[in-house]
């Protein structure tokens, strides 16, 4: 039933209320497949953006003042005492923070602080492999995921943390004592809830958790942290710097009807079925919403992720796995390629009894955006509505890449991959805007009913029609979405700014 609605919501015509987007203007650094730009923060002051470019392991700063033709300042490269590259980068007050990976990933990585400038004003240590960091809604806190990755052989693993940086003071006489770190060493094997993945090669939970995006409740006393890798979420006591609970995320079942999905790339172009396969929702990025009846909701991008390393590898094909004979008996069948045999799985979990076979099918991501109870607990999926969309309104690139344009090619791995999420409130009602990696698109989606989201529309700024490594293709792999309201925008009009890591792009959209 869900997937007919779904069709019939996406022939409406919008309402008069909602939103809709317009291409303002693009910035290009002209690199492609290269992680040119990734995260983007944006000050109102100086009508500056602040983009981290992997590419070039800089943060570049560009001028919006004229929002049709952003043009880069300056480039800001990482102090060699502070780190070697730049993760993140988030801005409150007038004080750019920037999370910076050591040289060697596994050791600590550090939070530089920059003026609006660019210039230098202090660093500090924080846990290694620094993924993500926020401001706390007040101001006098930021929050880092660690996410402590292993090393490629695995034989180093860091403990993944979150760092809480006190910041009230200000950051120029800030010092590492300002800087509390919240852990999972308390966690045991007895403590930890059923669902929560360990399962690194010799690693402790602590070692094994990967702290992945932060988002912080309105009175700015909880944080919320997504564990990618480990299929579940943190709840951080930001002011006791402790981990309270770590809820598992659960897995979603794509034998229902709703849950279909296209499993293949070799089945000859889009074939929407259900599968004996659970889906773990794996998410990136989270955002807090509270909605008008009060309560707080959590809404993440299910876009899903694995450990795939040449010291140790979780990831397989259907048609490679061992499947236990009696939940499977139509395996011969089931791992044809032109079946579910391509798609993409975890060997790491599903051998429920022990016995060497696989008893359920674990996929990455959910190929979906959810909205979770603060305590972890799912009220509402999107279902297979991505993959619905895709295929009723944009047939022709349907599960395509982010760097080529080849048909279904995506379905045998993680889909339309949902990578980024953010909440905005649009003439006082709340939207969620949604950025899939893989197809380039941005949908809206109204909230105004917390457990009943609205899909409104989706855009992108994509030419199917040019090579992909060309200007003419436009924005490829939006990484990052960031809103920025009419009261602080150079136009007074409501913007979304788009940072596109493979296009290497930094596109600006007028909020209609």
């Amino acid at each position: 039933m869900k997937q007919t609605l779904a069709a019939i919501l996406i022939t409406l015509p919008l309402l008069a209320q909602d939103p809709s987007l317009t291409v303002l203007g693009t910035f290009r650094t002209g690199k492609f497949d290269a992680a040119a730009a990734e995260i983007t923060a944006h000050d109102p002051v100086t009508q500056r953006l602040f983009v981290v470019n992997g590419a070039d392991k800089t943060i570049d700063i560009l001028d919006i003042r004229n929002p049709a033709t952003p043009t880069r300042i300056s480039q800001v490269k990482m102090p060699v005492d502070v780190g070697a590259a730049a993760n993140s980068v988030a801005v409150k007050n007038g004080i750019v923070a920037v999370a910076v990976e050591a040289a060697d990933k596994t050791q600590p990585g550090s939070v530089l602080f920059l003026d609006a400038n660019g210039t230098p004003l202090n660093s500090v240590k924080v846990g290694a492999l620094p993924d993500m960091l926020t401001f706390t809604p007040d101001g006098k806190t930021i929050l880092v995921a660690n996410e402590g990755e292993p090393s490629e052989d695995y034989k180093v693993d860091p403990e993944g943390t979150i760092s809480i940086i006190d910041i009230s003071g200000g950051v120029a006489s800030l010092t590492q004592a300002q800087v509390k770190t919240a852990g999972f060493a308390a966690f045991t094997p007895q403590t930890l809830p059923a669902g929560v993945r360990i399962y690194g090669p010799g690693a402790s939970i602590a070692q094994d958790i990967e702290p992945e995006y932060i988002a912080v409740s309105p009175d700015s006393k909880t944080a919320y942290v997504t564990l990618q890798e480990n299929n579940a979420l943190a709840i951080v006591d930001i002011e006791a710097a402790r981990v309270t609970s770590i809820a598992p995320l659960g897995l979603k079942p794509h034998w229902r009807e709703e849950n279909s999905m296209d499993a293949s790339d070799r089945d000859g172009g889009v074939s929407m079925r259900t599968w004996t396969v659970w889906g773990m929702y794996q998410p990136d990025a989270i955002a807090a919403h509270v909605a008008a009846d009060g309560k707080l909701y959590l809404l993440t991008a299910n876009e899903g992720d694995s450990r795939d390393w040449p010291g140790y590898s979780e990831i397989d094909r259907v048609s490679a796995l061992k499947l236990d004979p009696a939940r499977y008996p139509q395996a011969a069948e089931n791992q044809l390629a032109s079946e579910m045999g391509r798609l993409t799985v975890t060997k790491a979990t599903g051998d429920l009894d022990g016995d060497g076979d696989i008893d359920m099918i674990h996929s990455l991501g959910a190929r979906s955006f959810s909205v979770w109870s603060p305590a972890g607990e799912l009220l509402w999926d999107s279902a297979n509505q991505f993959e619905t969309i895709g295929r009723l309104n944009y047939p022709e690139a349907f599960n395509v890449s982010n760097s080529s344009h080849a048909l279904d090619s995506r379905s045998d791995d993680k889909g339309p991959e949902p990578e980024a999420i953010i909440v905005a409130t649009i003439r006082n009602k709340p939207y969620a805007f949604i950025g899939l990696e893989r197809q380039s698109n941005i949908l809206i989606y109204d909230l105004s009913e917390p457990l009943n989201p609205r899909y409104v529309g989706q855009h992108g700024n994509r030419n199917n029609a040019a090579a992909p490594n060309t200007e003419a293709a436009g924005d490829l792999g939006p990484e990052g979405l960031l809103f920025i309201p009419a009261s602080e925008s150079p136009n007074g009009a409501m913007l979304l700014v788009a940072s596109n890591e493979i296009s290497g792009t930094v596109t600006i959209w007028r909020v209609n």
